[in-house]
């Protein structure tokens, strides 16, 4: 097969968000299947950076045939400093820059776009149809549903234009992919059969993150020193609500216990706001951690923390599928996750950590105590999330299972 696989947000490992796509293509090609990628530009990432003055170019990157756009912006942990409006602009744009080039590029045999955004399906339907061949849309988070659940999105136009996009892309789909039983859910109430729509959840980088991996000076850089770390690592947005993990920092520090830090990695809308917290708090157990220079920096600063925290802010409706978790498991660390339904139910029925209370930060303070206070517990949850990521989510499983899925929409 030739796939044109639509990614906004796309990333190699050179990069320092979830790299889903990167990981899936590269399967592909060992399948002896031909990929093309349209994405937009990556600043951070020399093979990807447009060069000035031009609106895209071809290269080649790891085997993967890569179209990079001058538009949008590649990094999620960016996107969220933008307000909404502007966010879907430049959505927008990366959507019609998408079907123009697109357009423009050998005939394939299937279309396959992911989300987020949504529009990004606008962009793969109209290719679909310009070259006459099935197409297939993957969702990575229930828009608008995700944004009103959060309260972000709240204006009744637009949120009607949404859904009456949404429901318009999945009619166009041959065939769908959900990366939550909610989203799946979520598919099937608008209309879409259950027999249309395959589940595939994000997956472990078994590689990147493992349980020997050496840490190198990350405790001493980040200032931990003998103190029993948490550490966060994502975006820092409305939707992640890490005041609630700063809370729990505050409670800790209440009750006296010195033993426990928070390191909080990432960026986003929300980051300046929580420094400002915890200064004026004067919380000197709540560590920020700077930008590093990709994945693999992540997880050697993963290694050098004794657990990993999940965190969103509480809705009536959860559908998340964050890397951030699949990669917490792949490291072989305790997960304490403020997310009920799925997530908190894998977790809690592996024996892989705790689900917490997302609307009690004391709850979170209480799960890190226990932790803190067993070592043996915290090597035991350790143990059950490898052998979960390697049994449940290895990467190359759930890849084999897009395969079947395109495929099955190729005849």
């Amino acid at each position: 097969m030739h796939i044109l696989y639509l990614h906004q947000q796309f990333q190699t490992r050179e990069g320092f968000t979830g790299n889903r796509s990167y990981e899936f293509s590269k399967y592909l090609l060992k399948q002896a299947h031909t990929v093309t990628m349209i994405c937009s530009g990556i600043e951070n990432e020399p093979r990807l950076t447009v060069p000035a003055g031009q609106n895209y170019f071809q290269t080649e990157v790891d085997g993967i045939q890569c179209v990079p756009l001058a538009a949008a912006l590649a990094n999620p942990l960016h996107v969220t400093r933008l307000s909404g409006a502007a966010r879907m602009w430049r959505f927008l744009q990366f959507s019609r820059l998408a079907k123009s080039v697109g357009k423009k590029l050998a005939r394939p045999d299937v279309v396959f776009a992911t989300s987020t955004p949504l529009t990004i399906g606008l962009a793969g339907m109209d290719l679909a149809r310009h070259f006459k061949v099935p197409f297939v849309f993957e969702v990575r988070d229930l828009w608008p549903q995700a944004l009103i659940n959060i309260g972000a999105l709240t204006n009744p136009l637009a949120i009607w234009w949404m859904r009456r996009m949404e429901r318009r892309i999945y009619r166009a789909a041959q065939h769908l992919v959900a990366l939550s039983p909610g989203m799946r859910d979520g598919i099937v109430r608008t209309g879409i059969p259950a027999e249309r729509v395959t589940m595939i959840p994000n997956g472990s980088d078994l590689d990147l993150f493992r349980p020997d991996l050496d840490p190198g000076d990350a405790r001493q850089r980040l200032g931990i020193g003998n103190r029993f770390a948490a550490i966060y690592f994502g975006a820092m947005g409305h939707a992640n609500n890490l005041g609630y993990a700063v809370e729990a920092a505050r409670i800790l520090r209440d009750r006296g216990d010195r033993k426990i830090v928070l390191v909080l990695h990432g960026h986003g809308k929300e980051r300046p706001d929580l420094e400002q917290y915890v200064r004026n708090e004067g919380l000197d157990n709540v560590l920020f951690s700077d930008p590093v220079p990709d994945k693999g920096c992540v997880a050697r600063l993963v290694a050098a923390c004794d657990v990993c925290l999940t965190i969103y802010r509480a809705t009536n409706e959860q559908t998340w599928s964050p890397n951030k978790m699949f990669d917490a498991l792949a490291a072989g660390r305790p997960v304490l996750i403020n997310v009920g339904q799925w997530l908190g139910e894998t977790i809690e029925s592996n024996r892989c950590g705790y689900s917490v209370d997302p609307q009690h930060p004391a709850a979170l303070a209480d799960a890190l105590q226990r932790l803190a206070a067993s070592p043996e517990l915290c090597a035991e949850f350790g143990r059950h999330a490898r052998q979960l990521a390697e049994r449940d989510f290895a990467r190359e499983k759930l890849a084999a299972q897009l395969e079947a899925v395109l495929q099955s929409v190729c005849r």
